[in-house]
């Protein structure tokens, strides 16, 4: 492998002690290219069908991208996957930050973990060599003291670690995994895998360049993007603002998660909003590896206890861990990130399962008995701080929390079932598919379950703007649509987006900087693809890599027992907005589960959401053909 990858991939068995490598050819990398599409490979190759996800034979892999390392904007993500403990599925999670560079820097594309070690230990991999060291003194301490225990150990303040705190440890299902204290693989309860195989970290360091094949024409697409960025309003306001900007956003058009999904608006949005942080507790504005967007916060609040080692939160935490649970107390929220990221948990799960026991609460289906004493109530700033610190530590109450809702339903039933809102065991993101109908067919038909990053979303193609006109036409699609339609053309932009989005994971592409979410064109993307592997591509050849991830995805799926009576909504989603600009809006069941059975025929599967024969040998997947 001459150019963008080192052709050699880490193998790692925890239980005999044993390290390895093997190697593949450029044939290989261009079917899988990396990222989710060597995840799915890995797992449907060599996992078993039905093992227990928190079992020693699970597998984990971290596995960076084909354009992972490249010095353009966004071209830094890695991806973690395994069997998920939290939906019994294709668990894959993706976080930017620099630990994915630094894995191919060290000489290795990515890492396959089995097993389980016999105490806690952590994997350190340097420039081509790997070991397996003791962890047992650092077992039980918080993200940022194990990050400092280990440089320390090492002697090398520039060593990345992927690790996990104490919810991975103790199995929390829906766990992350950190570096660099705030990037995340956050959803999916990867942590809990690695804490289930005694694996503390992955500590790594890498002093060697990645050769591209052309680094002339690489600096060209990475300058001509970093020109874009403070003049394309999408990358300047994600400087400004953060992700952060979409909670008053939202809230104005009616789709911003409230109440436990009940509404659309929250009264006191401004209170979390992104102009309050900046006036208050914002202290930097952070980007990842080359890139030039820096749209992570960091805050600091000495008063709160708010440490900015820890980064800051994002929307979807705001908007989790705020609006959700309607708690409108910023330096709260922000604090509550912080115990999230120290313990590593999922704050979109975390603020889910907060808010459906808040619920369940208020409805008197649970008590202060049930809850530890704790009045568990919307708007109740220390009940939501309170029940992070119980579920981060599997304590009292905390520890039913802790295996997610579905889970936590199921054992205190009474009614609270109907609370749950997930799909597949996934706690829905921070978007109303009320009023974002693609968005929403990514939650229903997607193998991770509910899953925001499926697709671009609706609000950035339902006109004619920068966004569509840069991004749909090249794939056929010459028409906007509205947000909230199921028409046919709907479903084949949702279709050919999710080939784009799941390109992004197999190449660790962030999606804040391609289009339509920023300013990258099509032509970039795909120049960038070429000046760093040398690979004569094309648009046909990434969107199929993508559409080859998704079914492999699905496959795995199917084979852990999911069927097409999965690939649907809480109920509440087809019940109507009770405030806000969106007030009545509901989504149609008849027009959802039209819009599945026609994406399943676009996809090549048939009426039952398998994929047919035909569809995997167009996809060059023959060894999945049932023999």
């Amino acid at each position: 492998m001459p150019y963008g990858y080192n052709g050699k991939i880490l193998r790692v068995n925890l239980s005999n002690k044993s390290i390895g490598t093997e190697e593949f050819d450029e044939a290989f990398y261009r079917t899988y290219m990396g990222g989710s599409g060597l995840i799915a490979y890995y797992l449907l190759k060599e996992l078993k069908p039905k093992v227990d996800p928190l079992s020693p034979d699970n597998i984990l892999v971290f596995a960076s991208g084909a354009l992972t390392g490249a010095r353009v904007g966004g071209m830094c993500r890695y991806a973690v996957g395994a069997k998920s403990p939290l939906t019994g599925g294709f668990g894959e999670s993706e976080a930017g930050g620099f630990w994915g560079p630094e894995l191919k820097m060290s000489g290795f594309d990515a890492i396959v973990i089995e097993g389980k070690a016999e105490k806690p230990v952590y994997l350190y991999v340097k420039d081509g060599s790997a070991e397996i060291r003791d962890a047992s003194h650092l077992w039980g301490k918080t993200t940022g003291e194990t990050q400092e225990a280990i440089r320390n150990e090492l002697g090398d303040s520039r060593v990345k670690l992927a690790q996990i705190g104490s919810a991975g440890e103790k199995m929390v299902r829906f766990a992350c995994v950190t570096n660099n204290l705030k990037h995340f693989n956050g959803r999916n309860g990867l942590g809990a895998v690695m804490g289930s195989k005694n694996l503390k970290a992955v500590a790594v360091r890498g002093t060697k360049d990645v050769p591209a094949a052309d680094p002339a024409l690489l600096s060209e697409i990475a300058r001509r993007f970093a020109k874009a960025v403070p003049e394309n309003p999408l990358t300047k306001g994600l400087y400004q603002w953060g992700t952060a900007a979409a909670v008053t956003g939202n809230s104005a058009i009616g789709i911003l998660p409230t109440k436990n999904f009940h509404y659309g608006e929250f009264d006191k949005a401004e209170n979390i909003s992104a102009a309050r942080m900046v006036d208050t507790i914002l202290t930097a504005r952070e980007g990842c590896y080359a890139c030039p967007v820096r749209c992570k916060r960091v805050v600091r609040s000495e008063e709160h206890g708010i440490d900015p080692a820890y980064g800051g939160p994002e929307y979807e935490t705001l908007a989790a861990l705020g609006s959700l649970c309607m708690i409108d107390d910023l330096n709260a929220v922000a604090l509550g990130n912080q115990i999230c990221n120290q313990y590593t948990m999922d704050t979109i799960s975390a603020g889910m399962v907060i808010a459906w026991a808040m619920e369940c609460f208020e409805a008197g289906i649970l008590t202060k008995s049930d809850t530890d004493g704790i009045e568990l109530t919307f708007g109740n700033t220390q009940a939501m701080l309170q029940m992070l610190e119980k579920m981060g530590k599997r304590e009292g109450f905390g520890d039913i929390l802790a295996e997610g809702s579905v889970r936590a339903a199921q054992k205190i039933g009474r009614g609270s079932e109907k609370f749950v809102l997930a799909v597949k065991g996934q706690e829905l993101p921070m978007h109303d598919a009320r009023g974002k109908y693609a968005v929403g067919l990514g939650y229903a038909t997607c193998e991770r379950g509910a899953d925001h990053m499926v697709v671009g979303h609706d609000t950035m193609l339902n006109t004619e703007s920068y966004s569509f006109v840069n991004t749909m036409p090249p794939m056929g699609v010459y028409s906007p649509t509205s947000a909230t339609e199921y028409s046919p053309l709907k479903v084949r932009t949702f279709a050919y987006l999710s080939y784009w989005w799941s390109f992004f994971n197999e190449a660790g592409i962030c999606q804040f900087v391609p289009v339509p979410r920023s300013a990258m064109s099509i032509s970039d993307v795909l120049g960038a693809l070429k000046a760093y592997t040398g690979w004569n591509t094309s648009l046909w050849e990434v969107m199929k890599a993508g559409e080859r991830g998704i079914t492999m995805a699905r496959v795995f799926n199917l084979r852990e027992g999911f069927s097409a009576s999965d690939d649907k909504f809480p109920e509440r989603l087809h019940q109507p907005l009770e405030n806000g600009a969106m007030k009545g809006a509901f989504v149609p069941k008849e027009d959802l589960n039209k819009a599945i059975k026609l994406y399943y025929g676009m996809m090549g599967w048939d009426e039952n959401g398998i994929p047919t024969e035909e569809k995997l040998l167009e996809l060059g997947l023959d060894w999945l053909v049932q023999k």
